[in-house]
């Protein structure tokens, strides 16, 4: 990790999902602009900071946490933008790409929090 956040490949995908979230929100109607519209952007935009926070914090359970979070908020822009479709601000089909793409980055986010946490860490805590 010595390319710090920029160098980890779910950070740019997570980026990505940024830029495609703005592009999506874009189509919402001018009222939502405070409402749902500020949300899903916050939200996404949560995913790649979290990311970056956690790498640069000096200790692996930072990270770990960051990650969390960054899953968590992964998980809030889901619902938001099924929320968003279901209103019929976009149309279904027209979200399917992004959920291909936060499934995708949230197979990453539990990967490498699974491969960053010390394997000891994993059976202490499946013992109690």
């Amino acid at each position: 990790m010595s390319q710090g956040y920029r160098g980890l490949l779910v950070w740019k995908k997570s980026m990505e999902i940024v830029t495609a979230t703005y592009k999506l929100a874009s189509c919402f109607p001018k009222e939502e602009m405070y409402g749902l519209t500020s949300q899903i952007k916050r939200a996404a935009v949560s995913v790649p900071s979290n990311i970056a926070e956690g790498q640069g914090r000096n200790s692996t359970k930072e990270f770990v946490y960051h990650l969390s979070v960054a899953y968590g908020s992964l998980m809030e822009l889901e619902t938001q933008i099924q929320i968003a479709a279901n209103l019929g601000f976009v149309d279904g089909k027209a979200v399917e790409p992004l959920f291909s793409m936060t499934g995708e980055v949230g197979r990453m986010i539990n990967g490498l929090s699974r491969s960053i946490v010390p394997k000891t860490a994993n059976d202490a805590s499946s013992v109690s």
